[in-house]
């Protein structure tokens, strides 16, 4: 824990302000922090520290909220549908990482999980004053993508009240998508009757007072981890725990490949080098002509037929 030379009691005198707190939660003042400015470098990454360590905690308080997204994202892209994020700042650029991390690590179409953030992508490296606010720009965002029926879009915004991401919502589910809603403050009963799941892990107000950069963005790294992840162990994108459907574009790849065939099916290197060849870098196609003795054909159409799960393929 990090020394803390005042107490809670005595920050929130120090603080000194008759103003009632902003019922947005990422917006009310630290009273842990109040003093910050007085403590050593030591002294502030302790404190920072401190404060991150309750983010995990809030995360976990969500569990049931985030299986119930899970089960929806899993439930859109098999039938067809993708998934959305939006958001504007860091929600936003959280939102496109998250997205642009799926394909190469799952072998998935570069559609199929999009990032959208307001101002467009030349905000994820230069902010845009106001275009969290442009309600006009998120429908013309949510058209231009084509969302319809099938597809999940999750609106991230920890204060729960950007504009931005109300409106795309509300155009999602005017087009027929399900919706839901990632925040860091407490839901209000609306936004619980307005969406199919609310997430909203209650991490506390931030070290520095509405820099949510910092512990709601971790929070939100997390939630979005866990949403894709999970959806790619349900849809058969994992085996084991060894990604077994990554794309082979780079030697770390094609090494990380070549070993998964190795330890899964027991063969030499040699071997796993000529499986994947005849699969045409397919991981899980190796890996199932090696436990069955069948050749690429045959393996990727047991796979198709087990919805992609290894799993599945072997216990017939």
């Amino acid at each position: 824990m990090y020394p803390a030379p005042f107490s809670e009691g005595k920050a929130l005198q120090h603080m000194g302000s008759t103003t009632p707190p902003d019922p947005r939660l990422t917006e009310q003042r630290n009273p842990r922090s109040a003093h910050i400015d007085e403590l050593s470098t030591l002294g502030i990454v302790d404190l920072i520290n401190a404060e991150d360590v309750k983010v995990a905690h809030a995360v976990a308080a969500e569990r049931v909220a985030l299986a119930l997204a899970v089960d929806l994202v899993v439930a859109s892209l098999r039938s067809g549908g993708r998934l959305f994020y939006v958001g504007a700042g860091t929600s936003g650029r959280l939102g496109v990482l998250d997205a642009a991390e799926i394909p190469p690590t799952y072998r998935t179409p570069p559609d199929l999980v999009q990032g959208i953030i307001a101002g467009g992508v030349e905000t994820l490296v230069r902010a845009r004053e106001g275009a969290e606010d442009d309600r006009d720009a998120a429908l013309r965002d949510i058209d231009e993508r084509g969302v319809r029926s099938g597809d999940f879009v999750l609106g991230i915004a920890t204060s729960g009240t950007t504009p931005y991401v109300h409106a795309a919502l509300s155009r999602a589910r005017e087009c027929g998508a399900r919706t839901g809603f990632l925040l860091c403050s407490e839901p209000s009963p609306q936004l619980r009757d307005t969406h199919d799941v609310v997430i909203a892990p209650l991490v506390g107000p931030e070290v520095i007072t509405g820099s949510t950069r910092m512990k709601a963005g971790t929070a939100t790294k997390l939630v979005l981890n866990t949403i894709t992840t999970a959806a790619m162990v349900r849809l058969g994108k994992v085996y084991g725990n060894l990604m077994v459907d990554l794309v082979v574009t780079a030697d770390k790849l094609r090494d990380r490949a070549e070993r998964i065939i190795m330890e899964t099916a027991g063969v030499e290197r040699e071997r796993a080098v000529a499986l994947l060849g005849e699969a045409g870098g397919h991981v899980k196609t190796a890996i199932v002509m090696a436990k069955l003795g069948v050749d690429a054909p045959t393996a990727r159409a047991k796979l198709d037929t087990a919805g992609g799960l290894i799993a599945h393929v072997l216990a017939v």
